[in-house]
């Protein structure tokens, strides 16, 4: 069909052609589709993903906690594998072990917390003699006294490193000095236990009688009552954030619904016919 209106001003119109007229038709102008606020599944998603990361951290924690205290002895220390100790000298002692306890000086004197013990015998099968005191003190005790300092410890395999600190002097019995914190002396296995204190402590290993070439086999623990408590209590932490992030993320990724998809809808270009 062909519409031909009236020639205005004695000028004919182009005549408008049926591929005009559908054009026109079917092409309508695409109305705007409303956009879902994106705010409202960012406030989900971000915080479950924070959820989730600390569900992961507190699982790692619980988990680790109830398996050292799965790995404690009778007594209730988690203490390191005995491994070799030995020099030349006639002592064998630590760098300065700078102890800061701050506010945890009140639980450390109320509780178990913080005792520290350590185990050693004899390699050689001399008395042996551990003992732990003020630095201070240890390095008088020392003075001109050929003796190793631990300066470095390795493990896989375990490897001690020695500075070793040149004297001529025979020192006398360690077990005589009354400056110690805690000592322990005599053959066989020795054991020392101390209360972690305030301070600048170093621990000292030696054949009773102070001759040289000290051997020992030592081992480390410490008392950690809470273990078992801190364990379960990060678990179930855990698990209930994994809950909740769950949640979370499942609303915060959850596609649109209800009016604002039908809105989407909305904008489909209708077709003429």
């Amino acid at each position: 069909m062909v519409i031909s209106p009236e020639p205005q001003n004695g000028t004919p119109d182009r005549p408008m052609s049926s591929t005009d007229t559908t054009a026109t038709l079917e092409s309508p102008e695409r109305p705007v589709a409303p956009q879902r606020p994106r705010g409202t599944r960012l406030g989900f998603l971000i915080p479950g993903i924070v959820a989730a990361v600390l569900a992961v951290g507190l699982l790692a924690l619980g988990g680790l906690a109830l398996w050292g205290d799965a790995q404690k002895d009778s007594a209730g220390y988690l203490s390191t594998r005995t491994e070799r100790i030995g020099d030349n000298t006639r002592a064998l002692a630590t760098k300065n072990l700078d102890v800061n306890l701050g506010g945890a000086g009140r639980l450390v004197e109320s509780s178990e917390f913080g005792k520290v013990r350590l185990q050693a015998t004899s390699r050689t099968g001399k008395p042996l003699f551990i003992g732990i005191a003020p630095t201070r003190d240890v390095a008088r005790y020392l003075q001109d006294v050929s003796y190793s300092t631990v300066t470095d410890i390795s493990t896989g395999p375990f490897e001690a490193d020695y500075t070793r600190h040149a004297g001529t002097r025979w020192p006398a019995p360690p077990a005589r000095r009354d400056f110690w914190a805690a000592s322990s002396q005599g053959a066989g296995r020795q054991t020392l236990t101390w209360k972690v204190a305030d301070g600048d402590w170093s621990v000292v290993v030696m054949n009773a009688d102070g001759s040289p070439d000290v051997e020992a086999s030592i081992s480390a623990g410490a008392k950690l009552p809470f273990l078992d408590e801190v364990g379960w209590v990060a678990l179930g932490g855990g698990i209930a954030l994994v809950i909740l992030a769950t949640g979370l993320i499942v609303l915060g990724t959850r596609p649109p619904s209800g009016p604002a998809a039908r809105a989407v809808g909305a904008g489909v270009p209708r077709v003429a016919l």
